[in-house]
């Protein structure tokens, strides 16, 4: 079930550029033009919209990248990209919003080399992709 979300979280991953939080021997994240423009999408939000699965509520979200990169600071909340999933949703103790970490650099530890980005989760979450 989880494998599903990594598909549809592809248009999401696609859009974080790490930019100046890569080091040149590092792969970029792709841009894609045809990705990065407005989609409306049914929901009435601007960007492409990808998916997010909680695993505490067994619900998959809509997303969609407001912000594809914010300085370090302050709390974020670990996205998983291998899985397309997170802990925990709107409602949850210990979702921030949307304000989430992507693990670039593959050491387990919020850094300076990870990707920090803000895409919050539209409610309602639904039980299929």
């Amino acid at each position: 079930m989880i494998r599903k979300a990594t598909a549809v979280l592809a248009p999401i991953l696609m859009l974080v550029a790490c930019g100046d939080q890569t080091t040149p021997t590092e792969p970029m994240l792709d841009v894609s033009a045809e990705l990065s423009k407005t989609a409306v999408g049914g929901r009435g939000v601007k960007g492409a919209l990808g998916v997010v699965y909680v695993r505490s509520q067994g619900l998959y979200y809509d997303t969609f990248v407001s912000a594809s990169t914010l300085p370090p600071r302050g709390p974020f909340q670990h996205l998983d990209t291998e899985e397309g999933a997170t802990d925990y949703g709107p409602g949850d103790p210990g979702y921030l919003g949307g304000r989430w970490w992507i693990d670039a650099n593959g050491d387990g530890m919020q850094n300076e080399g990870d990707v920090f980005l803000l895409c919050p989760l539209l409610p309602p979450g639904r039980t299929s992709p």
